[in-house]
Order: structure tokens, then C-alpha cells, then sequence
């Protein structure tokens, strides 16, 4: 079951790790908090680092797999922020308890999110950048096609076009051309 890893009980109370779980309750301006990267300073991303992955060397990891790490530290902090928002009840000791859970059954799911976050990020940009490039193709054959001197030469070439597409035609369809095996034999 995938939801009791997303709630602990804490003194008969449920709490959700899942900060997902809590998006009934948020408004537009709190959800885009959430989901998106950047809103938390580097300095508090950075102290955190130790805490929330103490395994890892960071100089060793490339830009994108830092990237990646620090978004999920971000959204380890806002998670820890909906959790006290929603549960003022919690002693320290009861919080650190709810973060080691969160700690152990959210990171992959966090690194997930934030792997799929970049990705799609970088969908966005390559989509828009073709559509840009084909805007600009489309621009230039409208550029080229309005200009007059191409506007005269389109009508002699459509011209020849249509003249050999006939004359192919009519030396297709003549006896000349056919295939030997579709002839009638006069001998049967």
C-alpha cells in the first residue's frame, strides 16, 4: 500500500508526508509555490544539504545531478513548511520524527519529481524553439513568394511542371510503353 507510506500517526493524529495529499486545501498561489523550483534562497538550500543528503559528495556531482538534488532539498523544506502549517500541534521532537519518515519514503519520490520537472522544462523549451524556427521557415518562403520576381518565375515553372506531368502520362498510357505481358496475343 503506497498511501500508509504518505501518513504516519503521531498520538492518534494523521499526518501526511505527502505534500500532495494537501493540494484540496491550497490556493493557486500555493500549489505554483510548491511544484515549482526556486522559491526557497540558495543559503537555506545549501545549509541543508548535510541533512538531507549526508551520503553525497557534492563536488563530485555533475551541474544537472546537483540541480536536480537541490530541487528535491526545496521541496523536502516546502513539505516540512505544509506540515507545520497544517499540524501547530507538533512538539520538536514529534517534527524530527515526521521528517525522518518524510526523509525515508519521499526521497525517490521527490528526485522523481524533480527529474520529471527538468525534463518537461526542457520539452517546453525545444518545442518552443521549433516552433520558433519553423515561424521563421514560414516567414521566409512568404518573404520569398511575395517578392515579384518570384511571382513571375512561378508561372512558367508551374507551366513546365504540368507539361511534362501530361506528356509522361500520354507516353505512359501508349503501346509503345506497355508491358508486353498485358498485350493481347492474336496466336491464342
Amino acid at each position: 500500500m503506497r498511501l500508509k507510506q504518505d501518513i504516519i500517526k503521531i498520538d492518534g493524529k494523521k499526518i501526511f508526508i505527502n505534500p500532495f495529499l494537501y493540494l484540496r486545501k491550497f490556493d493557486k498561489k500555493t500549489k505554483r509555490w510548491l511544484i515549482e523550483p526556486g522559491q526557497i534562497s540558495k543559503s537555506i538550500i545549501d545549509f541543508n544539504k548535510s541533512k538531507y543528503y549526508p551520503e553525497i559528495n557534492w563536488k563530485i556531482l555533475s551541474l544537472s545531478e546537483k540541480l536536480i538534488k537541490e530541487t528535491t532539498i526545496e521541496l523536502f523544506l516546502k513539505t516540512s513548511e505544509i506540515i507545520k502549517t497544517f499540524n501547530s500541534s507538533l512538539n520538536s521532537e514529534q517534527f524530527l520524527e515526521v521528517e525522518k519518515k518524510l526523509i525515508y519514503h519521499q526521497k525517490t519520490s521527490f528526485e522523481k519529481i524533480s527529474k520529471n520537472y527538468f525534463i518537461k522544462k526542457e520539452r517546453i523549451l525545444l518545442n518552443q524553439k521549433r516552433k520558433s524556427e519553423i515561424a521563421i521557415i514560414f516567414s521566409n518562403w512568404q518573404k520569398w513568394l511575395s517578392l515579384k520576381k518570384t511571382q513571375k518565375l512561378i508561372m512558367p515553372l508551374f507551366v513546365i511542371i504540368l507539361i511534362s506531368a501530361l506528356l509522361g502520362w500520354f507516353a505512359g498510357i501508349s503501346k509503345n510503353s506497355c508491358n508486353p505481358y498485358f498485350e493481347s496475343n492474336s496466336s491464342n
